[in-house]
Order: structure tokens, then C-alpha cells, then sequence
């Protein structure tokens, strides 16, 4: 019944239907912000691992401190895998799978990593998460028609990202 009401009332006043493929019609997609969250992630095992190596008494201090970097890790590995989710899903067409036909298995295997890395605190399946992101990104932009480049992060943990060419 609303939905009549609403269709009669767009009718009368001549609304127009837009159409967008994806939430928000931005048109705006960039693996920077997944590449980002997967860094985030080793940083914040590196933080956990030169916390524990402190030494000292494993007060209120140590788990404050301990419990943030955990909330943390897990905050970015779920946007990471959210990132890739969009763009996968709303960016990537038929062409861009063709070309690159591994994308499919690339996106599941980052799912995975990402889900790994929330239940485990093993520093390299957080290196191979940022790597996977790595090769979705070096996808996402050769399906946009830009070079890239691989530089290292100007920030701890310095790992490689890939950036586009401008």
C-alpha cells in the first residue's frame, strides 16, 4: 500500500527513478583503504608482540593496552574484507573477470586471510593478507587502465603496497 501511495505521488509530481550500481552512486572505488587496514593489522601484532616481550608485571596496564591493539586488529581485518567485498561485488564486471580469471579465488583466499588473521595472532598470515590485498589492488587498477607501482609503506610496519602510477 505505501509503495502505491509513494509510485502515485512520483507520478504526480514527476519525480524521476535514478538508478545506481551500488548503495551510493559515487563512482568512487580504491583498494587503498583495504591495503591500509591489512597494514594496520601487522602493525598492531608487532605492537602486541614487543608488548608481551616487555617483560614486567601483566597488570591492568598490559591488558588495557593489549585489549585495544586485539580490538584494533580485528576492527581492520573485518574492513579490509568489506573493502574488497565492494569493490569485488560492485566495481569488477564480466570483462574484468575474464581477463583476470583468478579474481574469484584471489577474493576468497583474502576472506580467508582475513579471517585467519582475526583468530590468530600469527604475524606472517598478516603479511600474505596484505600481499593478497596487494594483488586485488594490482587487479583493480589494471581494470581501470592505470599503471602501478610497489613502494613501501612511509610508515611501521614499511611493508610494500601497491599504489597507482600518477
Amino acid at each position: 500500500m505505501i509503495h502505491n501511495l509513494l509510485t502515485a505521488f512520483d507520478q504526480a509530481f514527476g519525480v524521476e527513478h535514478a538508478s545506481a550500481h551500488c548503495d551510493i552512486p559515487c563512482g568512487i572505488y580504491d583498494p587503498i583503504v583495504a591495503q591500509i587496514s591489512a597494514l594496520t593489522v601487522v602493525r598492531m601484532l608487532d605492537l602486541m608482540t614487543d608488548l608481551e616481550n616487555k617483560g614486567g608485571e601483566k597488570g591492568k596496564d598490559y591488558i588495557n593496552s593489549m585489549s585495544r591493539y586485539v580490538a584494533v586488529k580485528e576492527e581492520h581485518a573485518e574492513k579490509a574484507k568489506a573493502e574488497i567485498r565492494v569493490i569485488w561485488g560492485d566495481f569488477l564486471k564480466a570483462q574484468h573477470i575474464e581477463k583476470h580469471p583468478e579474481t574469484h579465488d584471489l577474493v576468497h583466499k583474502i576472506m580467508q586471510l582475513g579471517s585467519k588473521v582475526r583468530q590468530t595472532t600469527d604475524r606472517e598470515t598478516a603479511v600474505q593478507f596484505v600481499e593478497a590485498i596487494n594483488e586485488f589492488a594490482q587487479i583493480f587498477w589494471e581494470a581501470k587502465g592505470i599503471a602501478t607501482k610497489r613502494a613501501k609503506a612511509p610508515y611501521a610496519p614499511a611493508l610494500e603496497l601497491v599504489y597507482p602510477a600518477l
